[in-house]
């Protein structure tokens, strides 16, 4: 289990790793559907994420590198038509991922908070998409403010 999140709940862990599986689901669906390149492209961002993060979240994005495919595959079940109101849903999930990183120690939630903004950006340039709200639309005391 990653250090950090110790005292998480399952359910909390679980939000947290499906982060990089929404980002990408969000930038993806850009254009109402989601084609085999842009599910194959997301794997692969994904992966590189596991090499190029801070160190302290080698471990955070090993751990999401792992389940990534079958989070993606899920919620873009859940989520298809990608229409409006599917993609207001995948942003509460975003809100959700917010929630539990201010339940995290701050050091370790501020880096992965910079981190997830940083992969928001990568993956909307890759996909010339537009994420929603960007990824964190509301301030987060003790992180954003």
């Amino acid at each position: 289990m990653i250090k950090e999140f110790e005292k998480l709940t399952a359910s909390e862990r679980d939000i947290l790793l499906k982060a990089p599986a929404i980002v990408s689901l969000l930038a993806a669906s850009g254009t109402g559907q989601i084609n085999e390149w842009e599910k194959s492209d997301a794997i692969k961002l994904a992966h590189l994420k596991t090499y190029s993060a801070n160190p302290l979240l080698i471990p955070y994005y090993k751990e999401a590198e792992r389940v990534f495919e079958k989070n993606f595959e899920v919620m873009a079940k859940k989520y298809a038509p990608f229409d409006e109101p599917k993609r207001a849903m995948m942003q509460n999930e975003i809100e959700d991922v917010n929630d539990v990183i201010a339940k995290l120690d701050d050091a370790f939630a501020v880096t992965l908070h910079a981190s997830l903004e940083g992969y928001a950006e990568h993956v909307k340039k890759a996909y010339k998409g537009l994420v929603v709200n960007f990824l964190f639309p509301f301030p987060i005391p003790g992180l954003t403010e």
